[in-house]
């Protein structure tokens, strides 16, 4: 009999918040952190972003690394919400030896790369600076300052990243690889980023609008979130409490086009059957859905499309999360996962802020923190470019 897969710890650091708490209220009180850039070098300042309110120098106080001067912003995002993870879950650095981390990132540390692209030709004496860009270096940077991990593993597909990431978490407790993993992703804001979304012209030049008739394309955000994750025998040996249990997780490729979902939304719509068969969960068992939500008009019909395939006329409470956080692109996953946890945990529903006016035939997203019954489980959806869409089931531990 396969073990059930519990969550022991939990880290997130978005634009509404460092930590846990300060996301918690930010969503209870519908608080975007949505605004004008103020961290990020642009000249597109008419773009609003979901930065976190933190400077570079803020966070290296905060995380004693003062001294060092090869972390990129990534990298401190990303340490911050490790680091919550791994004290929630009672793990210190003489543990991670029995640890496994895979974590993810497309940016990966572009942001130091702009300051020195050049000096680039060079290789001189800033050829360690720029050498820190690269995504699996940014999962080193993110890790040292805890100890040494068990393995090290990097994902790198686009929006789903990290939510794969705990998909390849899952996969290797449950094939007896490992009985603790730490998965999830952190990515910041970096000019790469934002010129390349303004180029496919999918931003709003206002707070986005996912799910509305008006939406006019996404904002982009930062942040980072991991998820310990650990084989039921392994948590009660340490005894620890769950927070929650992973109990379905689906993959799906449908590469209908570089970048647009699929018109009928086959890939999200194979994504959640799968993660429904994985948890033996019917339909009718999901509380609310975490939708990937970007506020684009190919994005919001698409993922509508696949949510009535898979839930018919019985469609559980919707929102995204965006409209709060902004689009963290390879940390959404996560980022969204630890808020469903808190959902979950304070039984309340995220509500979909900035929505006004419904799509014709569309989703119909919540307004309201109120769940209309328990919940139990949860599922959210994190879709990439390619077509590389996921999804995965969170539940109660004791549900």
């Amino acid at each position: 009999m396969v073990e059930p897969i519990y969550i022991t710890g939990a880290g997130i650091v978005s634009a509404i918040g460092v930590g846990k708490s300060e996301t918690l209220q930010s969503l209870l009180q519908g608080k975007t952190g949505i605004g004008e850039m103020k961290h990020l070098k642009s000249s597109h300042r008419e773009l609003p972003v979901g930065e976190v309110k933190l400077s570079n120098e803020e966070m290296k106080q905060m995380l004693g690394a003062e001294d060092s001067i090869f972390h990129s912003r990534t990298s401190l995002i990303g340490r911050l919400a490790l680091r919550e993870a791994l004290d929630e879950a009672r793990l210190s650095s003489g543990d991670l030896g029995e640890v496994h981390l895979i974590s993810s990132t497309t940016v990966g540390g572009m942001d130091l790369r702009e300051q020195h692209y050049a000096e680039e030709k060079d290789c001189g004496e800033d050829a360690a600076v720029i050498a820190t860009y690269n995504c699996a270096r940014c999962t080193e940077m993110i890790a040292a300052a805890f100890g040494d991990f068990a393995s090290m593993s990097t994902v790198s597909t686009a929006c789903s990243s990290a939510t794969n990431a705990i998909i390849t978490g899952a996969n290797m407790l449950r094939c007896g690889l490992a009985d603790k993993v730490v998965a999830g992703g952190a990515e910041c804001l970096s000019a790469f980023h934002l010129n390349g979304f303004n180029t496919l012209m999918i931003l709003d030049r206002q707070q986005c609008r996912p799910f509305d008739r008006d939406r006019a394309g996404l904002n982009l955000g930062e942040g980072a979130a991991y998820l310990v994750m650990e084989t039921e025998s392994s948590a009660m040996a340490r005894g620890v409490k769950p927070l929650c249990r992973l109990s379905g997780y689906g993959n799906a490729c449908d590469a209908f086009h570089q970048t647009a979902s699929s018109p009928d939304g086959d890939g999200a719509t194979m994504a959640m059957e799968e993660a429904l068969r994985v948890s033996r969960l019917k339909p009718a068992d999901i509380d609310y859905v975490n939708a990937h939500g970007t506020g684009t008009q190919n994005n919001d019909e698409s993922e509508g499309r696949a949510i009535r395939r898979v839930f018919g006329s019985d469609i559980p409470p919707v929102s995204s999360t965006k409209s709060f956080t902004g689009h963290t692109t390879s940390a959404s996953g996560s980022i969204e996962a630890v808020i469903c946890i808190l959902a979950l945990e304070h039984q309340f529903l995220p509500p979909n802020i900035n929505w006004t006016t419904p799509i014709e035939g569309g989703i119909m997203p919540v307004t309201d923190i109120h769940p209309r019954r328990e919940m139990n489980h949860v599922l959210s959806n994190a879709f990439g470019f390619g077509g590389n869409d996921s999804s995965i089931i969170i539940s109660r531990h004791d549900a």
